[in-house]
């Protein structure tokens, strides 16, 4: 059934129920994808410069193959042995430190953030977790409690187990060697203990994506780790945005910031849009997780989900993504500078590799945020072929963050509308 995009609004109530969230005042109607690009139903084409799902692009042809080739020979549950997904973790936990060795397989990353809250639940025998009071990691019952900006406002009353520190604000609140952060970790895990529930882990994205990725230096989160062992909880690194090379730097984030997780948790990208996900950490943590919970996942490390994540780190790897996300990311940094210089609005730049932005301000001196100017910024981009977002606690840093593929030429492509729009678009309304 081919409907309208007015017809499509309604149906989506109707079947979807309300407050179904869609991208821009217009939304697009996508019809197919190939590499970074996105056609509408009209034919309208369009530079993907936010999906991180499609990994290394859309419909990328080896990703597709294997799917294909594994549905038509068998897909069943880890009940049964299969080579697949052992394959697929020797390969995934050898791109890693050697301690971080063993693996679940999910289906989504909020799932395996559920999981590694109740691996540090099972190792220290405590249930106080930490966060920054600016992100998300999830929707279960359990872990949509962490997201402090946007709680669930009913639920199971787990609240009293989290506790938030101030997420890191390079431009606002500088912290050139993440010592202050590491002393508001402290203070929580010292609250926590106090409180008589006791210190389990501190679970973050190491590279802040949500919290508007601040500039950071290499190595930035090594006094915050050693605070978290000293307390004796764990360290989980929330990979799902800033794994797999997106940093242009290293494979995964935790590396660019100088840490080892205990555990470290995947998704989104992983199969290039095919749903899959994972835990990742030491031999004694699962194992003392295995022995505690019965955890069974029916679709979790299934063949085909494993054939299509293998055929993302072969892209990867073959491709050499990672090194063309860092050459891309240092042309896209000179033309954000370049920009920044043109217009005030643009107060503050940032990002490594594909992943990078401009935060939006009001005023320079003050550093009000332009959240709304941002977000028209976002929509006549869209009307003129180039998606992507905003993030951060006010909502007033542009993410763009596209598939690996984007080339030196996209970003050209990207950059040029937004000077155009920049130019055209007024502070005010």
């Amino acid at each position: 059934m081919k409907r309208t995009k007015e017809q499509l609004l309604v149906d989506r109530t109707r079947y979807l129920g309300p407050n179904v969230s869609t991208f821009y005042d217009d939304p697009v109607h996508v019809v197919r994808g190939e590499g970074v690009w996105l056609w509408d139903a009209d034919g309208r084409k369009y530079l993907d410069c936010y999906n991180n799902v499609p990994h290394v692009g859309h419909c990328n042809p080896r990703v597709v193959e294997a799917i294909c080739r594994q549905a038509s020979t068998l897909n069943t549950h880890t009940r049964y042995l299969h080579d697949g997904i052992l394959d697929y973790v020797e390969k995934l936990t050898g791109t890693m430190d050697a301690s971080l060795d063993t693996a679940i397989l999910t289906c989504t990353g909020s799932e395996a953030n559920d999981i590694a809250l109740r691996m540090a639940e099972g190792t220290t025998g405590k249930r106080g977790i930490i966060a920054t009071d600016a992100t998300y990691h999830g929707n279960t019952a359990l872990v949509s409690q962490l997201s402090k900006s946007n709680p669930p406002s009913v639920g199971f009353g787990l609240g009293q187990f989290f506790r938030f520190v101030e997420a890191p604000d390079s431009y606002r609140n500088p912290d050139p060697d993440g010592a202050k952060f590491a002393q508001s970790v402290a203070e929580q895990i010292e609250a926590h203990e106090k409180s008589g529930i006791g210190f389990a882990a501190l679970l973050i994205c190491p590279y802040f994506l949500n919290e508007g990725f601040p500039d950071t230096p290499d190595g930035w989160l090594k006094p915050t780790a050693e605070v978290v062992r000293k307390a004796g909880g764990l360290l989980i690194c929330d990979e799902v945005q800033s794994g797999f090379g997106r940093t242009g730097t290293h494979m995964w984030a935790h590396e660019k910031m100088g840490v080892v997780p205990d555990v470290m948790t995947l998704g989104k990208p992983m199969g290039n849009g095919h749903p899959i996900g994972g835990v990742v950490t030491r031999g004694e943590i699962l194992q003392t997780f295995r022995s505690g919970y019965r955890y069974f996942n029916t679709f979790g490390g299934n063949p085909v989900s494993c054939a299509a994540a293998m055929a993302v780190l072969e892209e990867i790897e073959d491709k050499a993504l990672v090194r063309h996300a860092n050459t891309v990311g240092q042309h896209a940094r000179k033309r954000l500078e370049a920009l920044q210089a043109k217009y005030e609005v643009i107060g503050d730049i940032r990002g490594s590799g594909l992943v990078f932005g401009a935060e939006m301000v009001l005023d320079r001196d003050s550093k009000e945020p332009a959240s709304e100017f941002t977000d028209r910024v976002i929509n006549a981009m869209r009307q003129r072929g180039i998606l992507h977002s905003k993030l951060g606690r006010h909502k007033n840093t542009l993410k763009i963050r596209p598939p690996m593929p984007f080339s030196v030429e996209n970003a050209d492509l990207l950059f040029d509308t937004l000077d155009e729009v920049l130019a055209e678009t007024r502070l005010a309304p």
